[in-house]
C-alpha cells in the first residue's frame, strides 16, 4: 500500500510538470500557436461561434447562444469567487524559472477560467450541435493545455476547472429540456 506524498512533494511535482510544459514554449512555433489559442479562448471563439450559430441557424441558433450565454455568466461568476476565495499565486509567480509567454487576465491561478469557460462552452455547444465536435473538443484541449504551457496555471488548476465546467454544463444541460449531449 502507497503513502500519500507530502503536500510539498506535491507541490514540487506540479511545479516540475509546470517548467517542463512551460519550455515547450520557448520554441516560437508552440508559443505562436498556444499564445493564439489562449487569445481566442479569452472569449473570441465563443462570441464568434455564438453569432455563427445565429446566422446560419435562425432561432435555433439564438436559443442556443442565449444558452451558451446563460452558461457564461455563470461560469463566470463562480470562477470569479473562487478565485477570490482560494488567492492561489500562478506559476510564474511562484517559481521564477516558468515564464508567463502572455499576460493572465488576473492575478490568481486556481481554477483556471479559460478551461472551466472551454468545457463548459464546448459541452454546451456540442448538445446543440453534435457535429461541432469536430472543431470543439481539439480547441477545448489545446486552451486547457495552453494555460499550463503558457504558465499560468498548475495542471491541477486545469483538471478542476475541467471538473467544474463539464458539473456546470451537466447543469445547465439537466436544466433546459429537450438538449442533451447523449441524444
Amino acid at each position: 500500500m502507497s503513502r500519500p506524498l507530502p503536500r510539498n512533494r506535491l507541490v514540487d511535482t506540479e511545479n516540475g510538470w509546470c517548467l517542463r510544459a512551460n519550455r515547450l514554449c520557448a520554441r516560437n512555433g508552440a508559443l505562436r500557436y498556444f499564445a493564439a489559442v489562449s487569445r481566442l479562448g479569452d472569449g473570441v471563439f465563443w462570441y464568434v461561434l455564438m453569432g455563427a450559430l445565429i446566422v446560419f441557424d435562425g432561432m435555433a441558433g439564438l436559443r442556443a447562444s442565449l444558452h451558451l450565454a446563460a452558461t457564461g455568466v455563470i461560469a463566470l461568476t463562480l470562477y470569479k469567487l473562487l478565485k477570490r476565495w482560494t488567492r492561489r499565486p500562478r506559476p510564474f509567480a511562484s517559481d521564477v524559472r516558468i515564464h508567463a509567454w502572455v499576460a493572465p487576465l488576473d492575478e490568481f491561478s486556481f481554477p483556471s477560467g479559460h478551461t472551466l469557460h472551454a468545457v463548459a462552452f464546448g459541452l454546451v455547444a456540442m448538445a446543440h450541435y453534435p457535429a461541432l465536435a469536430l472543431l470543439l473538443v481539439p480547441f477545448t484541449a489545446s486552451v486547457a493545455v495552453s494555460r499550463v504551457v503558457l504558465g499560468l496555471h498548475y495542471p491541477s488548476d486545469v483538471l478542476a476547472a475541467t471538473g467544474i465546467g463539464s458539473a456546470l454544463a451537466a447543469l445547465s444541460l439537466w436544466l433546459v429540456p429537450g438538449v442533451s449531449l447523449f441524444a
